[in-house]
């Protein structure tokens, strides 16, 4: 059967984050991917000029039309703006049921625009959080999620994931890129089991979509049966590489995207 995987997030018409960073993931890591946008942005690699919510009504068309048809193996959701539309994807997965839900949950983008308002935190939180197989925030949004401090070092960061994780997530992989040192380690809890993942920090500026591929590589790792903790090593491993590859596109004058297909391109 084709592994096929459902992102549900927002539009970057820069194609560097997003919907569309989900769906170059999901090819070139040989997963169909599907979609149900929430928002449209209109930004580039320097920033976001505006954002158009997609009204919540039609966010269920879009959820209901992709699962009554397809065979869903997993489902990303990244950019959820308002209250209203995660309110319509919490209904959207208890209707349909997808068994691998991977929650990024998306506050900043790479430029620093906000992307999800303040007081949708909360609903988030409440409506998402507990149907969630895996959380992925990174270091600002697990403090965020918590009202907490930064976490400071390893130690602090595995904290920080048990807390989210007592918030009603199955697993939190909790994200190390904005630390500091020669490798950023990532923490995956999964109940009682603590997995490190450590890998060389990459110096680039082309970091644009990084937690949305990220997330992204691992619904496509669940999507073909991986279990968990093997999806987020090898999804941890292919952003590490397209990471690495980023300065052999010139695109854009800002924070650019990742080379998604470096295995592929010549």
């Amino acid at each position: 059967m084709t592994p096929i995987a459902v992102t549900i997030a927002g539009s970057d018409s820069s194609a560097g984050a997003g919907i569309q960073a989900d769906l170059k993931t999901f090819a070139a890591l040989g997963v169909y991917g599907a979609s149900v946008i929430t928002a449209l942005t209109a930004q580039n690699t320097r920033g976001v000029r505006a954002i158009h919510d997609v009204p919540a009504e039609f966010v269920t068309a879009q959820i209901d039309a992709v699962f009554s048809d397809l065979a869903v193996g997993a489902v990303k959701i990244g950019m959820l703006a308002r209250t209203g539309v995660i309110e319509a994807v919490a209904a959207g997965l208890d209707r349909w049921k997808p068994s691998n839900v991977v929650l990024d949950p998306v506050m900043i983008a790479t430029s620093g625009d906000r992307l999800l308002a303040p007081d949708a935190i909360d609903a988030l939180k409440r409506e998402l959080l507990p149907r969630a197989r895996v959380v992925t925030p990174n270091l600002p949004e697990a403090a965020a999620l918590l009202g907490a401090d930064l976490a400071a070092d390893e130690d602090a960061m595995v904290a920080q994931a048990e807390r989210i994780l007592a918030l009603g997530a199955q697993a939190v992989l909790i994200k190390g890129g904005h630390g500091t040192g020669a490798c950023s380690v990532d923490f995956l809890v999964d109940g009682p089991t603590i997995t490190r993942f450590a890998f060389k920090r990459i110096a680039t500026r082309n970091t644009h979509g990084t937690g949305c591929t990220l997330s992204s590589a691992i619904a496509a790792g669940l999507a073909k049966g991986q279990d968990l903790a093997a999806a987020a090593r090898l999804a941890k491993a292919y952003v590490t590489d397209a990471i690495a590859a980023a300065d052999r596109l010139a695109v854009g004058q800002g924070h650019g995207p990742l080379h998604h297909f470096h295995a592929t391109w010549v």
